[in-house]
């Protein structure tokens, strides 16, 4: 028996959902058909995102196997290039491919995170329609701690009083003033009101996803390796807002892998008839 998705939403802003999904993986190889309670990551997260109540939920990608997977689960799929150098750069492709509206909005979902509360995607959605000027719009979380606020693994994120992001960065950002890295790890300060743990869930208008390619090659992208700093260099307003539900970790390492099997172990558990 399949889990539950975590929730059944309905809005009346209407947004198309596309799932990026590569076979590569550094980390943790093909992780996207790893078996997760019976079924491949990849299907888990379509599984979860379906129930959304989005005009139209698609996995985009370039291997026949992922798309072999989604389909006999029942799932859509859009087939891309195999020679994208970020998600965005494969959803430009997708929406092209589905020939969207301009103005329809987009909400990307990653492929390895099969708990991604469906508020959020509803959230995502409202923001960015709430915003006539901002491009794409994401979400954000309190850094747990300092540990976390330090890990060059966690992406953080500054932001303006109006809700547009500042700068994404794996630094610990905001710094403390005439504290080192050293002592920035060290010290009991740290910035735990401002210090924010980026979530990479994006929407984006189909204009922009339209426009993506032709943005100047950002060195701070290249420097940080975040896609969206690519946009905010380009000037693109992004706006932003803390996340209204918990947003579970996805599953990058084998670790990840193995903590999410035992979660999805409990939930198939607990409601099997």
């Amino acid at each position: 028996m399949s889990p539950p998705a975590t929730a059944t939403a309905t809005t009346s802003i209407d947004f198309h959902v596309l799932i990026p999904a590569r076979l590569a993986s550094t980390r943790l190889p093909e992780k996207v058909l790893a078996d997760l309670a019976g079924r491949p990551l990849i299907v888990r997260v379509w599984e979860q995102v379906s129930v959304a109540g989005a005009a139209s939920v698609h996995v985009a990608t370039d291997c026949e196997r992922i798309a072999a997977a989604v389909r006999s689960a029942g799932g859509e799929v859009v087939m891309t290039g195999s020679d994208h150098d970020s998600g965005t750069s494969r959803l430009a492709e997708a929406a092209a491919t589905l020939r969207l509206d301009a103005d329809a909005i987009v909400v990307n979902v990653q492929a390895d995170e099969p708990l991604v509360p469906v508020e959020c995607l509803h959230q995502l959605a409202g923001l960015l329609a709430a915003d006539p000027t901002a491009r794409m719009a994401t979400l954000w979380t309190a850094a747990d701690d300092r540990a976390q606020w330090m890990d060059p693994n966690v992406v953080k994120l500054v932001a303006g009083r109006d809700g547009r992001a500042l700068y994404f960065s794996r630094a610990p950002i905001p710094a403390l003033r005439d504290r080192n890295d050293r002592d920035q790890a060290d010290h009991e300060d740290w910035p735990a009101a401002l210090a924010r743990r980026h979530v990479g869930l994006y929407a984006y208008r189909v204009d922009a996803l339209r426009e993506w390619s032709r943005l100047p090659e950002s060195m701070l992208e290249r420097a940080e390796s975040l896609e969206q700093l690519r946009a905010l260099e380009a000037g693109w307003p992004i706006a932003c807002a803390p996340a209204c539900a918990e947003i579970p970790p996805g599953v990058d390492t084998p670790a990840d892998l193995e903590a999410m099997r035992e979660r999805f172990g409990r939930i198939v558990g607990g409601h099997r008839s």
